[in-house]
């Protein structure tokens, strides 16, 4: 989807929606259709017709709640973008290679935690990352690189051609309510123009919600917003389309 000078485009992550589901139906036959509830397809669907820009989908080694046929049922019947969270390993290239999203977001990933937490260290595994941003531009897909705001791992995510990083907004949403605030915001709005004089796309998320959101956009240079988590808990008191339709709304650039 084109987008305006000052728009800035708001991708859904819809993960969660699956983990609801896998709460009850984890060892389920099905992971969608009859009773099986709630669909996180059918809730991307929605969150397209309410407005948002694209839908991320993040499918772990450990399938603890995004499944494959969620993926492939997805590119199949969204109309906007795919952008598939991933981490470096052999069987999720070959996955987006057959699959083909539009874009792909590279990503660290541990079977301890409960989401991503951190950035993906592209300077420790410069080659292996090197690799699938190779694979990746060759296939037409889009890559990103998950990574904290040092300037170290942004110069490298230009040094391997990454056409698009995601700013890990993470350490400032956890300082927000505390003194390391202003600096967290300082590193993001740094990286971000350091990014882009580098000729990097910035994206950012992880943690921006209804109430940050509106100082994240001071961050310079943002092409979209990757948000999840704080989307599908609004769902829960106003519905899907309301809440995407509430923060489409923030994001909102006026003169």
């Amino acid at each position: 989807m084109s987008k305006t000078q000052d728009e800035i485009l708001l991708g859904v992550n819809v993960d969660h929606c699956a983990t609801v589901r896998q709460a009850r139906y984890r060892a389920h036959r099905l992971d969608h259709g009859d009773e099986v509830e709630p669909d996180p397809v059918t809730f991307a669907l929605l969150c397209e017709q309410a407005g948002a820009d694209g839908i991320t989908i993040h499918l772990r080694e450990d399938r603890r709640h995004i499944q494959d046929s969620d993926v492939e049922r997805t590119r199949a019947l969204i109309r906007t973008r795919l952008n598939l969270e991933m981490a470096c390993t052999k069987e999720m290239i070959d996955y987006a290679l057959r699959l083909k999203p539009d874009s792909v977001c590279l990503v660290p990933e541990s079977r301890e935690e409960i989401t991503t937490e951190g950035g993906l260290d592209i300077v420790g595994q410069s080659a292996r990352v090197g690799e699938v941003v190779a694979a990746m531009t060759e296939a037409g897909i889009v890559t990103s690189l998950f990574i904290d705001p040092d300037p170290a791992q942004i110069d490298m995510a230009a040094e391997l051609k990454s056409p698009w990083i995601e700013l890990h907004t993470g350490a400032y949403a956890n300082a927000y309510y505390h003194i390391e605030r202003d600096k967290t915001l300082a590193e993001l709005v740094r990286a971000a123009k350091q990014a882009h004089s580098l000729e990097l796309v910035v994206n950012a998320g992880h943690g921006i919600n209804y109430t940050n959101v509106t100082e994240v956009l001071s961050i310079p240079h943002l092409h979209e917003l990757n948000i999840g988590h704080s989307i599908i808990s609004r769902a829960l008191t106003v519905g899907i389309k309301a809440a995407v339709r509430e923060m489409k709304a923030l994001l909102a650039v006026t003169d």
